[in-house]
């Protein structure tokens, strides 16, 4: 019992250099407190975990608290946005959000059980102030956390006090931690999280990842022949790896057991009959396989409660690189030949007449004759597993192409191509054609095209030749979207024509500048319609659309929007606003803060600050056109949720 006092006392000489967290190895957890996960918000603690009032939102008052995993926009935002907790691969993830209450107390009080009695135990949790360090005039209220370990019976095992837990500009975790050496027989403990600082603006937190954790002495890992916990070997190759470990003095009667891991050290499964400090690991098919030696004080050994973990040890067996090439590779003669494996990380090939590479793809770029012959190709893995394979390569006489070069049609119109050599033909693409198979196809297309002709001799040689077929395109006019404009305040139409060569006009040429330009300004004292004419100049025809012109004496500014997400009347649209490219729009909250700023009017407002949705409510707004001789324009503007 001497011995293991010693041993406790010096781990926690060692705990508490290192803010009372163990120095030496952990086991698995025995108690872990996440507070759950879902996509709504988490339900209340059991009766008697806490005497704080549980709420239903994510910004709970003073003496309140809430499981959640979302915190947002609380407290005129002087609290932290909080998303997602603490706990690692925890999607939807809740943590416990506390408003402290104004008198110091215990807020959490939680029950441990299946603890193992004489052994060493970290205790940790993670806190994050949720107060923002500008809040309460930039002196907010610390957090200050004390966190007591006590038996059923009331026996206190330790305390530890966090201190003042400062506000940080982002959100930010930080563990906190201590540890026990539970009394023989005590396998219960109690855990009572108290909050010492005192009432006021701030002392605000959030809590989770609450944890027990056996703690011992440090184990010491070796893959025998290596500088690291990963070996990784090929499987053609026999080979036995030796694993090995030791473990630092402290345990009066230390035992050990060899586990080995099927799902990357989820979970583990002791190895049967492997207690011995080295463990001799025989060779296997391929594999990824994960090891790790768990250590106990006695009998401590059989409870997974009680015992401690090394790191974990990896050995990879990895297979023969696969490699495969094309098994028969002809090339005509003249032409290029591309030789392709795969399969591997690395590639040397060699082949007739002095041939050598190492591509994965070589290319021989004019093959002749004297090129024929067995290619072989060796490639190694990225674990440097080898593997090899072969094809042959024979050269043929080559194929030749007669070909026009392009042609051309009007669009609508079928066109003809023609062509001629080798024993057949194959056009691509084939969409378009009426037979891609055939010397002369006819293409009934849209869009200007490049086909590519393709003639095989009878040694299947092939040449190729492009044709670019011109679609002479149809004209086609576009006036342009309707426009809305102020009285006096010209606007340029912004109209489109498209075709191949085309000439275009306007009809009416009334309060037009520049009628003759494509996208002439206009400026009539009402509503007006104006057509454009677009003409083709080889006899493709004429194209016609008008565009409507709406003249207003004044901005029409909605007074409400309902940015609700119906994908009805959900941003504020403020017709005539985008024709003032250098406007100025400003949205002040009732509190006289600048809740929105739009310059040029790039797009209509949807009701939130910096992405963050506002409250329902009045807000009101300043306009400036920065135009002359136009005033301020001023009003107010209410969103309903």
């Amino acid at each position: 019992m001497r011995s293991v006092l010693v041993m406790m006392i010096g781990i926690m000489m060692s705990l508490s250099a290192r803010s009372q967290l163990c120095s030496g190895s952990l086991g698995d957890p025995v108690a872990h407190i996440t507070f759950g996960s879902g996509s709504q918000q988490g339900p209340p603690l059991d009766p008697g975990k806490t005497n704080y009032r549980y709420i239903q939102g994510s910004c709970p008052e003073d003496g309140s608290y809430t499981i959640t995993n979302l915190s947002f926009g609380c407290f005129g935002q002087t609290w932290h946005t909080i998303v997602g907790d603490h706990t690692p691969n925890d999607a939807g993830g809740y943590y416990m959000l506390v408003n402290a209450s104004t008198a110091p107390g215990v807020f959490y009080v939680d029950t441990i059980t299946s603890l193992c009695g004489n052994t060493s135990y970290e205790f940790s949790s993670y806190v994050l102030n949720a107060v923002k360090p500008t809040a309460c005039a930039n002196q907010p209220i610390a957090p200050d956390l004390t966190f007591t370990i006590e038996t059923l019976n009331g026996d206190k095992l330790t305390t530890y006090n966090s201190g003042k837990i400062p506000a940080t500009d982002a959100p930010t975790w930080k563990q906190f931690g201590t540890f026990i050496t539970t009394p023989p027989g005590v396998t219960t403990v109690v855990i009572r999280i108290t909050n010492n600082a005192p009432g006021g603006c701030g002392n605000d937190l959030a809590i989770d990842d609450i944890m027990f954790r056996p703690c011992g002495p440090e184990i010491i890992t070796e893959i025998e022949g290596t500088v690291s916990n990963t070996i990784t070997y090929c499987e053609p190759s026999p080979r036995d790896v030796i694993l090995k470990t030791s473990v630092s003095g402290g345990f009066t009667n230390p035992r050990l057991q060899w586990q080995v891991s099927n799902d990357e050290g989820i979970s583990w499964n002791d190895i049967p009959g492997e207690t011995s400090l080295t463990y001799l690991r025989k060779h296997t098919s391929k594999g990824m396989y994960h090891y790790r030696a768990v250590i106990g004080d006695g009998n401590n050994i059989s409870n997974a409660a009680c015992r401690i973990a090394s790191e974990t040890m990896i050995v990879e067996v990895q297979p023969p690189a696969f490699i495969t090439v094309t098994n028969y590779v002809y090339g005509c003669l003249g032409s290029p030949v591309p030789l392709m494996a795969s399969g591997a990380q690395k590639y040397t090939w060699t082949g007739p007449n002095g041939f050598t590479s190492n591509q994965q793809g070589p290319l021989i770029p004019a093959v002749q004759y004297r090129d024929s012959g067995m290619y072989t190709v060796v490639g190694t893995s990225q674990g440097g597993c080898p593997g090899s394979a072969s094809t042959y390569l024979k050269v043929f006489e080559n194929a030749r192409i007669t070909v026009a070069p392009s042609v051309s049609g009007c669009e609508g119109k079928p066109i003809q191509l023609n062509a001629s050599g080798g024993v057949r033909i194959k056009w691509d693409p084939p969409q378009g054609l009426d037979n891609d198979s055939s010397y002369t196809p006819v293409a009934n297309i849209k869009e200007s095209t490049r086909y590519k002709a393709i003639i095989f001799n009878q040694f299947n040689c092939f040449d190729t030749a492009n044709v670019q077929v011109n679609v002479l395109k149809l004209p086609k006019a576009d006036a342009g979207p309707d426009i809305k404009m102020l009285r006096d305040r010209p606007m340029a139409l912004r109209p489109s024509i498209s075709g191949t060569n085309v000439s275009y006009s306007w009809t009416p040429t009334t309060y037009m500048t520049n009628p003759t330009a494509l996208a002439p300004s206009v400026n009539p004292p009402s509503d007006t319609r104006y057509r454009l004419t677009v003409s083709s100049n080889v006899g493709c025809g004429i194209s016609t659309d008008e565009v409507e012109v709406k003249v207003y004496d004044r901005l029409k500014i909605p007074n409400t929007f309902t940015p609700n997400g119906d994908g009805y009347n959900d941003v504020w649209e403020i017709d005539l606003l985008p024709n003032f490219d250098q406007s100025v729009l400003e949205v002040y909250n009732t509190a006289g803060q600048l809740v929105h700023r739009n310059v040029g009017y790039s797009k209509p407002w949807d009701g939130t600050r910096n992405g963050a949705k506002l409250p329902a409510g009045t807000y009101y707004y300043v306009i400036d056109l920065k135009a002359s001789k136009t005033d301020k324009i001023t009003g107010y503007i209410t969103i309903i949720r």
